[in-house]
């Protein structure tokens, strides 16, 4: 089942990067614990990197979609 979820990196000085997105469960799953890479996202020089946590990702809603 596909899920609403809340995405939230505290990048310190530079700001924050946090978005919405749909996936299933096991997707989410597949990238905890994963290092990803979102370039500069923030400006110039930023090079937004890092491990991807479950405290980093919250299930908003329960779509009910398959």
């Amino acid at each position: 089942m596909k899920k609403l979820y809340s995405f939230y990196w505290d990048c310190g000085r530079m700001g924050n990067l946090q978005g919405l997105f749909i996936a299933e469960e096991s997707e989410v799953q597949k990238i905890l614990s994963k290092e990803v890479y979102f370039g500069e996202v923030l400006g110039k020089y930023s090079e937004i990197y890092g491990t991807v946590d479950f405290e980093d990702i919250e299930v908003v809603s329960e779509l009910g979609v398959s």
